[in-house]
């Protein structure tokens, strides 16, 4: 069982720079996550449908009904591109996005998809009469404890975790919403998330769809601690599995600037242990709460943080990314999916004991 509280307080502390008040993307003022898990355990239903380890995520990077005519500059980064980001060939032309983020399994893209489009309308009526939209739905492979044949969320579930992205409040980690049947380092991972106060008081924060790696290349904290890791019963087929990291910040960027902050996402993996493998897909998107403007006005904007002044917020993402992987894992519980496919949950002693051996810790060892 995993000790209580969060890897954090049992004195893993990653980097040099404080975490905003909850450690999440949601201390960035505006964002808010929500999650819909779907659990089921009746096999003998046809197709595949009776066992489900999914669910969708939604990343609300302000009020659901104003997005469409304030929209939030945006910009997008793919390390690897074995995934799928839809909305992101509009992110990279016009910089910004009008829609929630929305997380899913692969082969839910298009029900999520369907379902953003009418959380969008229900939203702002002048959707489909004034312009179109297109919702930024991404994903990672569940497939390997989630049986994937039949798509097992609903359309529905993308209103339904946006409701709660809407509500706010605390945003729970580990096996929910999309990461319910995700795998990383060849133990439980999912949904991770953490946040930064950068140098000058900008926040900066990080929620990622952890699914991808090796337990060979895992390090925490800079150390390689996979290797010494008890090894999981069974794991992924292949290190391949994807990664898609959500960063958000209050600090005012334009869209080529969210880019290549978008892109320190990568740096943040590779300090876990990421090498991004041939078929996984590491896709990040950046968004900032402090820039937004009416869509037919833009000059509204306030001024731009640019040049050497984005060395801060860098630092922030690459530290709050290596942290949500931690976290991703730390929060996740052991996993028993289709056809009795078990995804062991981190072994948070022998991780603690290894990180004290090489003075890692900052506090009391469990």
């Amino acid at each position: 069982m995993a000790p209580a509280g969060s890897a954090r307080e049992h004195g893993i502390l990653i980097g040099r720079l404080e975490p905003g008040p909850a450690n999440s993307i949601a201390d960035v003022p505006g964002v808010g996550v929500g999650h819909v898990t779907i659990v089921r355990d009746e096999p003998n239903l046809p197709a595949g449908r009776g066992v489900a380890r999914t669910g969708v995520t939604a990343i609300a990077p302000g009020a659901p009904e104003s997005l469409w005519r304030e929209p939030v500059p945006a910009g997008v980064a793919v390390l690897n591109g074995a995934g799928e980001m839809t909305g992101a060939l509009q992110v990279m032309e016009l910089g910004y996005i009008e829609t929630p983020i929305y997380l899913t399994s692969t082969m839910a893209v298009g029900r999520i998809y369907d379902g953003a489009i009418s959380a969008a309308v229900a939203a702002e009526p002048a959707i489909g009469i004034e312009h179109v939209v297109i919702p930024v739905v991404a994903e990672c492979d569940d497939s390997w404890l989630n049986d994937p044949r039949v798509v097992q969320v609903e359309a529905d579930d993308a209103g339904r975790a946006l409701e709660l992205a809407a509500a706010g409040g605390e945003v729970p980690e580990g096996a929910v919403g999309a990461g319910a049947g995700m795998v990383t380092f060849g133990y439980k991972g999912g949904i991770g998330t953490a946040s930064r106060v950068a140098e000058g008081g900008a926040l900066v924060g990080v929620l990622l769809l952890s699914n991808f790696g090796s337990r060979e290349d895992m390090r925490v904290d800079g150390v390689p601690v996979g290797p010494l890791l008890p090894g999981p019963a069974t794991g992924p087929r292949a290190p391949a599995g994807s990664c898609i990291v959500v960063v958000a910040t209050d600090a005012p960027l334009a869209a080529a600037d969210l880019t290549r902050l978008a892109r320190r996402a990568g740096l943040g993996l590779a300090r876990s242990g990421s090498v991004a493998h041939n078929g996984s897909g590491e896709i990040f998107l950046a968004f900032s709460t402090g820039a937004r403007a009416p869509r037919d006005d833009p000059g509204a904007r306030a001024p731009l943080v640019s040049g050497d002044g984005l060395d801060p917020l860098f630092s922030a993402a690459v530290e709050a990314t290596e942290e949500a992987v931690l976290n991703s894992l730390w929060r996740a519980q052991r996993t028993v999916g289709r056809e009795g496919i078990v995804a062991e949950a981190l072994p948070h002693d022998a991780l603690l004991a290894l990180l004290s051996e090489n003075g890692r810790l900052d506090g009391p060892a469990a």
